[in-house]
């Protein structure tokens, strides 16, 4: 929750409809979300969603990561192998909390206030309630679950490599400390490297993901300049703001993306980026290929490695010190944990 504010200026930056983009640097942002639209129904737009889907996502991932990881290593399962799909596994039981809140967090985000008269996300609902009430009436049951696939192409793999490499480092920690206790230093520095790590390997698939749900494909029935952000200039040449209706309904048209599902992408689309003209996470990869190279793969690594390795470490953190809590409280599960 501490960094749900920049969860929503990402999401801004990425659903950004308008051209030229209405929030470009961090900074700015943050700045323009704030005194526009304040911070309950800016900066923190979404929040009760992220909350609600927040505890039972986490309590299903580490309960199956746990269970799963145990009876792999108790089968005799190679650790690393169990690791890694113990990730997989976890992330994909978690997935069935955290999409649906995830897209009912992310809608708002991009909206902000009700009738915002700031930004044309092309979503308007009172709050969480009348999202999910009209999610569901105007788009079906499944419009909750948008972008199900392409999250998992890209959480199930973060999360395994992560768990693996933090399970490795924790090892080579304990070993250099000689002691199960290696301190809140090491504690910290093994998540956020573990994360750092994972998230830079997957760039790649942050990159198509984003791609793929932010994009807006022109309406082939629409006039040459019908998008919402032509409409928008136009608008502004005239000095009216009669079309800006006709913008959000244009909006709402063009806006047949998908939406970003899980902790924020930190890439955004160069200007004049290839239009991925597929669902395919594999052939949107082939696509950027081809067209920007490897380095087209990597865009936003940077700020990517520094969100997943603030993340992983608070969250590692954490969880160890509950796993030690357990585990004093249930002393039969100490021996357990440390053959594990």
């Amino acid at each position: 929750m501490l960094m749900h504010s920049l969860d929503t200026v990402k999401t801004r930056q990425q659903g950004d409809p308008h051209i030229p983009p209405r929030y470009t640097s961090l900074g700015s942002s943050y700045y323009t979300i704030f005194r526009q639209e304040g911070i309950r129904r800016g900066l923190y737009a979404g929040w009760l969603p992220a909350l609600l889907g927040s505890f039972p996502g986490t309590v299903l991932f580490f309960g199956t990561y746990e269970y799963s990881k145990r009876h792999m290593l108790d089968y005799g399962v190679q650790p690393h192998v169990a690791y890694l799909l113990s990730g997989f596994l976890g992330d994909f039981a978690a997935s069935i909390v955290y999409v649906p809140s995830e897209v009912l967090k992310t809608r708002l985000q991009l909206q902000g206030r009700y009738n915002n008269p700031y930004f044309a996300s092309g979503y308007n609902y009172k709050g969480t309630a009348d999202a999910v009430r009209t999610i569901v009436r105007r788009e079906g049951f499944s419009a909750l679950f948008h972008g199900y696939k392409a999250t998992l192409y890209r959480d199930m793999p973060f999360s395994a490599l992560q768990f693996m490499f933090y399970e490795q480092a924790q090892s080579w920690a304990h070993k250099w400390v000689g002691s199960r206790d290696i301190g809140w230093q090491l504690e910290l520095l093994t998540g956020a490297a573990a994360g750092g790590l994972a998230g830079s390997i997957t760039c790649p698939l942050d990159v198509v993901k984003t791609r793929l749900q932010t994009q807006v494909v022109p309406d082939p029935t629409a006039s040459p300049i019908g998008s919402g952000s032509a409409t928008t200039q136009v608008s502004a040449k005239d000095g009216t703001t009669k079309t800006s209706g006709t913008t959000e309904s244009s909006t709402q048209k063009l806006q047949k993306r998908l939406i970003s599902t899980s902790s924020p992408s930190t890439h955004t689309p160069r200007p004049g980026a290839v239009t991925l003209d597929t669902s395919s996470v594999f052939t949107g990869l082939r696509m950027i290929y081809q067209t920007e190279g490897i380095a087209g793969w990597f865009r936003g690594v940077g700020p990517r490695a520094v969100w997943t390795s603030i993340q992983s470490g608070c969250m590692l953190f954490l969880y160890q010190a509950i796993l030690r809590q357990l585990e004093a409280h249930l002393p039969g599960e100490q021996e357990r944990s440390e053959v594990a």
